[in-house]
This record gives structure tokens, C-alpha cells and sequence, in this order.
């Protein structure tokens, strides 16, 4: 159990926040990491044209770390509808493929594979939402001959219901078909390794889960994809746009690996540099300590709401980093506002109450939002 990390943020204590899955804040030394950045970036003198390479491959660097695989296998995206984009042109479809999709997924990975379905003729199969919250089954059930793809969270965003990813996995290879990962809700907060689960594409926005800037994020690309079609062309993830001179020799290859989909302007003289302070937080911390202590924040929530007659998703298929709360008959409707008035900041998705916490949360929050409760509910 890692203790309460609220010293490294600058969240006051009559702030009782947990609602990392909406946002996530930035720690003092990432803040001043981006504070610095937007100074360097007023003196442009100061700044070298290899300042354009050195912090966005350290952030690649960490980042690869994280999932455990190759930098080269990572591309830097602004943010998770780019990179889904990225995957959806570079999946082969055809007319009667099954794009498999789960009811009520997160909109920027519907998009995507709505309008690929329009161009290529490909069905999209919705997957209802299961009474035991199950998703794994439904999934595994779906699966046959005509799937092409599965688009998926690791955990739904609406309660945390969890899928077993290497279970997908092992099917979906076993047909032929292609998996494409947004993970914003949890990486960062729910281990996950490229060698126990190989997607095709895996993204994931660096603002909720790995408490890093908005308008930043990151993509793995399985290396049968590396050689696939970005959705922009520019200067910087060419071949020798080191050297700034010859940029007027044009050249149509790429730099190594996933550097052909990075976004244009990726050398982000404000961003990366809390990207990189906050990524080597997080591996500081380490990430399956993480969701033990957020596991046990969660579980602890959950057993006192009981009390109240709210209920959530069993352990065994919930990530421990989400608790989605629901009562029967619904929430009350003013409960955010309610909530918000004694400075306790959650979510509701659907018809659950996001709690989502992190290291900067204690006790005393928890009793916070415990006492809250019971007088609105």
C-alpha cells in the first residue's frame, strides 16, 4: 500500500476529489516542469534544434516502459480520437466484416468505426450491456469467423466493469481478427503489458489516468502496422529532420518504427515536459502498487455505501481503480450539485456515481464524502 500522496499535489485539504477518470490533476513537479517549458519557449533563443527530438523520445522512452515494449513502438498522438483514427484507416475491412463495440462505449471510439463501416461496407455489431456486468462473456461470445476487429476498453468508463483482455486476445488471434485498445481509463492506474496482450493499436490520452497534460497522448502500433498510413504529413517525423537545413530535400520515408503517425508539432515546448515528469512519477510509484491502494480505497467506499443501499460491481469483475455506485430507483438528480456544495467532486456516467480516486486521496476525504451521502441520501 502506497501511503497518501497528497503532498505532491497542491489539492487543499477541504477539497475531497475523486474524480481522476474525468481528469487528472498534474503534481507540483510536473506544474513546474510545464511552467518551465512556456519559459523556455518566451526565450526562443534558448531553445536548440535538438530540444525538437530530446524530450518527446524520452517521453516515447517512459511511456514504453510502461506497457513494456520498444520506443520505437510508440507514437506520440495529441489525443485519443486521433490516434483511434490512425487504427481505423489502417485495419483492413471489407463489406460483411463485424466491427465488434460495446453498448455505451466512450464516443471517440465509436466515431472512428461508424464512418470506416460507411466506406468500406463493414457492419458494426454493438454488444449489449450484460445483467451480471460480464463483459468478457459477451465478448468472447461474439467473436466468430466475420469479425475483423474489436475496438475496447480495459474497463468500461461508466463503472469500471472490467474485461479480460488476454482471454479477447487469444480469440480474436485465433480468428484472424484485430484488437484496438483505448485505455485512457486505466492505464496508468491498471497494469497492462504488450507481452501478455498484443494489441494491433493501443491508445491512451495522457490526461486522466497518467496525470499528464491535456492535448497529449500516446499510441502503441504493433510492428505488422509500422508501415501503415498517418493521417497527417508533416517535417518532423521524416528521415533527417535533424538536420534543419536539408528540409527542403524532401523525402518520402519516415523516422523508425511508430514515428511515421506521430502528430505534427510533437516537440510541444509546455507539454512534453510534464508529460515526462509525470510518466516518471508514475513509474516511481509503479503501477501495480497503484491499483493495490486504490483497489483497497475502492473496496473500503464501497463497504460503507452498502450501508446507504448503494451498490456496485463485484471485485472480480471491476477495476479496482473505478467504484460506479447505483441504488435502486436512481440517483437523486441534484446529487453532483449537492456533492459539489461541501466540495466533494465525483462523476455520474449513466446511471452510476463515478467514484475515482487516487494517491492523493485519505481518509479523511472518504469520511468526507461517507457523511455527505448518508445526508443526501
Amino acid at each position: 500500500m502506497i501511503p497518501s500522496q497528497r503532498h505532491l499535489f497542491d489539492i487543499p485539504d477541504d477539497i475531497a476529489y475523486f474524480n481522476c477518470a474525468y481528469m487528472g490533476p498534474l503534481t507540483k513537479t510536473a506544474r513546474a516542469a510545464g511552467h518551465g517549458g512556456i519559459d523556455r519557449k518566451s526565450l526562443p533563443w534558448t531553445v536548440a534544434p535538438s530540444d525538437f527530438f530530446t524530450e518527446s523520445e524520452q517521453a516515447r522512452g517512459l511511456f514504453a516502459t510502461l506497457v513494456g515494449t520498444a520506443a520505437d513502438n510508440i507514437a506520440i498522438i495529441p489525443s485519443a480520437s486521433y490516434g483511434l483514427a490512425i487504427a481505423a484507416r489502417n485495419i483492413p475491412l471489407e463489406k460483411g466484416d463485424k466491427i465488434l463495440l460495446l453498448e455505451d462505449q466512450f464516443p471517440s471510439n465509436v466515431y472512428c468505426w461508424q464512418q470506416r463501416a460507411r466506406e468500406t461496407g463493414a457492419e458494426i455489431v454493438t454488444l449489449k450491456s450484460p445483467a451480471d456486468h460480464d463483459w468478457t462473456n459477451v465478448v468472447l461470445a461474439a467473436i466468430d469467423e466475420k469479425v475483423a476487429v474489436a475496438a475496447l476498453p480495459h474497463n468500461h468508463w461508466t463503472d469500471g466493469a472490467l474485461l479480460d483482455l488476454k482471454k479477447i486476445d487469444a480469440a480474436l488471434r485465433a480468428k484472424g481478427a484485430k484488437l484496438v485498445l483505448d485505455v485512457t481509463q486505466s492505464l496508468g492506474a491498471l497494469p497492462f503489458a504488450i507481452e501478455e496482450v498484443k494489441p494491433d493499436f493501443l491508445i491512451a490520452a495522457a490526461y486522466k489516468w497518467l496525470l499528464g497534460p491535456y492535448s497529449l497522448g500516446f499510441m502503441y502500433v504493433a510492428p505488422t502496422h509500422q508501415d501503415g498510413v498517418p493521417i497527417e504529413y508533416n517535417w518532423l517525423n521524416r528521415k533527417g529532420s535533424e538536420d534543419f537545413a536539408g528540409l527542403v530535400e524532401y523525402v518520402d520515408t519516415y523516422q523508425q518504427g511508430a514515428r511515421r503517425f506521430d502528430m505534427g508539432e510533437r516537440a510541444n515546448f509546455a507539454l512534453m515536459p510534464i508529460a515526462v515528469a509525470a510518466l516518471e512519477q508514475l513509474l516511481d510509484w509503479g503501477i501495480t502498487d497503484i491499483q493495490e491502494t486504490l483497489t483497497q480505497k475502492t473496496r473500503d467506499i464501497a463497504a460503507r455505501c452498502a450501508d446507504l443501499g448503494l451498490t456496485s460491481l463485484p471485485d472480480d469483475i471491476r477495476a479496482g481503480h473505478f467504484l460506479g455506485l447505483r441504488r435502486d430507483g436512481g440517483l437523486p438528480k441534484d446529487i453532483l450539485e449537492r456533492l459539489r456544495t461541501e466540495d466533494i467532486h465525483v462523476s455520474v456516467r449513466g446511471s452510476s456515481m463515478r467514484i475515482t480516486p487516487h494517491l492523493f486521496n485519505n481518509e479523511a476525504d472518504s469520511d468526507k464524502l461517507l457523511a455527505a451521502l448518508k445526508n443526501i441520501l
